[in-house]
């Protein structure tokens, strides 16, 4: 009769700490609904100090906003960090810190479009163009060549630099890099006008949901929501229109701007963190008829990039997906010493 009644109260109290926790969460993430920037971030804190590069590109006066933290150990030279289409080079900080200890110069710069950098609307973006901004960028700073790190769309925008400026890119390690398949094989050519009609659509919500689906499996806490905010605030604030605009024009970039045709086409050691469990596949939702394929299948990319480039080190992290950065960093720290070690 009382091991019942502790049952009893034992489920009691497990409800109510549920309820109290569905509340809290429904709380938060309400709250989500006032969070807004404007195309500057400005009001968003970035870990290190900013800085600007003042440059011109297609005509316009432009800058690229930077973190850069010096070298101890000349020996170490720089790495610089290259962040994916939804994030800006603040969600670094964890990668930055690591090096910086370890003696190297760590530069994180936003790509023009993203974070506080210019955000032009009649711009060619395009990998070639950006790998060119970062390039000037380096000899702006005397950076001579570098190690690249790279995240998501970070990872095409790495691979075409290194292609396009060997001498200058000492090796490169791709986290969870998009562009290992050449989306336009599998799915049909959209418009930028269709990807900009899509975004205008985007709500906070919409979000959250497609992060905690595709990068999360399903999972939502503090820690995710914290990287998720720049881009919470820039869909709810009032400079989203233009905003979506560059989001389409970058959307164009990844789908016709292709490097994994020429990943056999590296000189320089090339190390792939892959968290297996990740499913992006930009497209897969417009998939051409009788396509089977299915996109974003992390677990086998690692071994299609061996099999058009054998040198490239392959590094699987199980059960981890598209930010394994973020899910956890220690398993990710020792991949990357991996890397780093294979790379050098």
């Amino acid at each position: 009769m009382i091991k019942n009644q502790l049952f009893f109260l034992l489920a009691l109290v497990l409800n109510f700490l549920i309820l109290v926790s569905s509340i809290t969460y429904a709380q938060d993430t309400d709250n989500l609904k006032k969070v807004s920037f404007d195309e500057n971030l400005s009001e968003y804190d970035y870990p290190y100090k900013l800085n600007r590069y003042k440059f011109q590109s297609q005509g316009k006066d432009l800058d690229m906003a930077y973190m850069y933290l010096p070298t101890s150990n000349s020996d170490k030279g720089v790495v610089t960090l290259l962040h994916g289409k939804n994030f800006n080079g603040a969600y670094w900080k964890e990668t930055a810190e690591l090096l910086n200890s370890m003696g190297y110069g760590v530069l994180i710069p936003d790509q023009l479009g993203f974070g506080k950098s210019s955000k032009p609307l009649d711009y060619q973006y395009s990998f070639e163009a950006l790998s060119n901004n970062t390039k000037n960028l380096l000899k702006h700073l005397d950076i001579k060549s570098t190690q690249l790190i790279a995240h998501s769309m970070g990872g095409m925008l790495a691979s075409r630099f290194a292609l396009l400026f060997p001498s200058m890119t000492q090796s490169i390690i791709l986290v969870n890099p998009i562009g290992l398949e050449n989306y336009l094989n599998f799915v049909e050519y959209k418009d930028v006008n269709f990807f900009y009609e899509k975004e205008l659509k985007l709500k906070y919500q919409s979000i959250i949901n497609y992060q905690k689906k595709y990068y999360y499996d399903g999972s939502w806490n503090k820690k995710y929501e914290t990287l998720a905010i720049p881009l919470i605030g820039w869909v709810n604030g009032s400079d989203w229109p233009k905003l979506a605009k560059v989001s389409a024009l970058a959307y164009n970039m990844i789908f016709t701007g292709p490097v994994i045709e020429e990943f056999k086409n590296f000189k320089m050691p090339v190390s792939l963190i892959i968290g297996t469990r990740d499913r992006t596949g930009p497209g897969r939702n417009w998939k051409k008829i009788d396509i089977e394929y299915e996109l974003g299948r992390y677990d086998n990319l690692g071994k299609q990039v061996k099999r058009r480039n054998s040198k490239i080190n392959v590094i699987e992290l199980e059960g981890l997906g598209h930010l394994p950065q973020v899910e956890d960093f220690e398993r990710y720290r020792k991949a990357l010493h991996e890397a780093l070690k294979y790379n050098n």
